[in-house]
């Protein structure tokens, strides 16, 4: 059987790139985005109650996988890149339908816009929204659930992230004023090393970049050390 679904919304996020998106929401609590609605959704009735619920539902297309084959089975990043399990045991983006489950952080909205705020985000810009649902804490958290090969949250990173002075000063200068917002983001970031899994704690020095925001970040990475090095502003 086939369906057709209409996309009702779209994501406006921090992440301009796949390379660096963090693996799970929540993981990066200063990542932000926006979900604008489209018409004929764009209706401000759409919205109302909304002000009551502190975290939603997102389903959304991973659009930038759908003309990738799925696999029965695929190798996540938490098992070191390298052990296989079936598909339907993960939430990896290549599936036999390119569907995504996120729940984030409400932080505002404006309805006659019909604009949602949110943070945590792992949505990459530009993401289709098939749907938005609350999340209701009585029936969405399982205290007694089971987590799999994955029971709980990665272990805190020992990553020193550090700035270099010029690239401390270019972000203080395209930041709009969000120099600390900015360096909380990329230091959680980093510290959830977006390397592929198997170039975890490889010694030698690499160099590695990512498309945030409005700009493009450069850093080394060395041991258990990432060096920003750069913080170039993107032209429009």
């Amino acid at each position: 059987m086939h369906y057709q679904f209409e996309t009702i919304g779209t994501i406006h996020s921090c992440f301009k790139e796949k390379f660096g998106i963090p693996r799970q929401p929540g993981l990066a609590t200063e990542a932000e985005a926006t979900l604008e609605l489209l018409p004929p959704y764009n209706q401000p009735d759409t919205l109302q109650g909304l002000e009551g619920y502190s975290h939603l539902w997102i389903s959304f297309v991973f659009h930038q996988n759908i003309n990738t084959p799925w696999r029965p089975m695929v190798r996540p990043p938490r098992l070191g890149g390298n052990k296989k399990v079936g598909v339907f045991a993960t939430r990896s983006p290549v599936r036999p339908n390119p569907l995504g489950l996120s729940v984030v952080e409400l932080v505002g909205f404006d309805r006659s816009a019909c604009r949602l705020h949110l943070k945590g985000v792992d949505l990459l810009d530009g993401t289709p929204v098939l749907d938005i649902k609350p999340y209701l804490p009585y029936v969405d958290a399982i205290a007694d659930a089971k987590g799999g090969f994955a029971p709980h949250a990665p272990e805190q990173s020992e990553i020193e992230v550090i700035f270099e002075a010029l690239a401390q000063q270019q972000l203080a200068e395209i930041s709009g004023g969000k120099l600390p917002q900015m360096m909380r983001l990329i230091q959680q970031l980093l510290q959830l090393d977006p390397r592929p899994a198997y170039m975890n704690n490889k010694p030698q020095q690499r160099e590695f970049g990512m498309h945030l925001h409005n700009f493009n970040l450069r850093w080394r990475m060395e041991g258990k050390r990432a060096t920003i090095f750069e913080i170039k502003q993107v032209a429009v």
